[in-house]
């Protein structure tokens, strides 16, 4: 416990500046953490076969090129640069190619371009929302913190019905109703005297859809890590993982606001 609240204290105090600031340093801060989330992806298939070392450099390069492309009004209504999407397909499938079919083939491939393709839109959509509004980011971020804290604090006190026992046993029905159930009320108080006044019934049921969304991602992240055998994506963090068990519940919420974005 001690370890996971000095890790946490130190992470707040490195995101928090970069959060404030804005513009290309935060811009810079989540090209740096989608980097590491990245080779957590890439490390879970090197467990099967090594990756070669040109391999992961084209991906790390799409990557931040998919990160840093257009990040304003425009992405959100176009999406992500078709560019970006179609070189990062080019130039990690072509090794395929030129490479030993035992050290990288077209499973690796497409696995890779999955995952660059999917974390180049989280962090991209991450620094976008960031750039449109700081309290729009805070908003889906308190979703998310809320949401884990009290369903983890609920479901240890009170908890005694697992709703998903093979993908994370610890999860209960009374935790998951409680973190929706607080966070959606905090999240909504946070938006009115933030962000601004949205009609009532909208926010509150978009704003439980966000928290539903954010349990989702969790789920999905467990899941991977069950499927593959690990506990947690690598040990980065003292006490909290990787960087993807960190940003699991983000994701998903992210994504689902990038749908939304125009209604809230």
């Amino acid at each position: 416990m001690k370890k996971r609240v000095i890790s946490a204290i130190v992470m707040v105090i490195l995101l928090i500046p970069t959060l404030i600031i804005g513009n290309n340093v935060f811009a810079v801060a989540m090209g740096m953490i989608g980097i590491l989330a990245l080779k957590e992806f890439i490390d879970l298939r090197s467990k099967d076969k090594k990756i070669p070392d040109i391999v992961k450099l084209i991906c790390f390069i799409d990557l931040l090129l998919l990160i840093f492309s257009e990040f304003d009004g425009y992405s959100i209504a176009f999406g992500l640069s078709y560019k970006g999407i179609a070189i990062s397909f080019i130039t990690i499938l072509l090794p395929s190619l030129l490479c030993n079919e035992n050290k990288y083939n077209t499973k690796e491939a497409f696995y890779l371009f999955g995952s660059v393709v999917f974390l180049g839109l989280i962090f991209n959509s991450v620094i976008l929302i960031r750039n449109i509004s700081l309290w729009r980011f805070l908003y889906l971020v308190i979703i998310v913190t809320v949401n884990d804290t009290f369903a983890y604090m609920i479901g240890s006190l009170i908890g005694r019905h697992k709703c998903f026992p093979k993908i994370s046993p610890r999860k209960t029905l009374e935790g998951l109703i409680a973190g929706n159930l607080v966070s959606t009320g905090i999240g909504v108080i946070f938006y009115i005297n933030t962000v601004g006044n949205v009609k009532m019934f909208k926010l509150v049921f978009l704003t439980l859809l966000l928290s539903i969304m954010g349990q989702l991602g969790d789920l999905i992240f467990s899941k991977i890590k069950r499927e593959n055998n690990i506990k947690d994506f690598s040990n980065l963090i003292p006490g909290h993982g990787g960087v993807l068990d960190r940003i699991d519940s983000l994701t998903f919420v992210v994504l689902f606001y990038i749908i939304l974005f125009g209604i809230i």
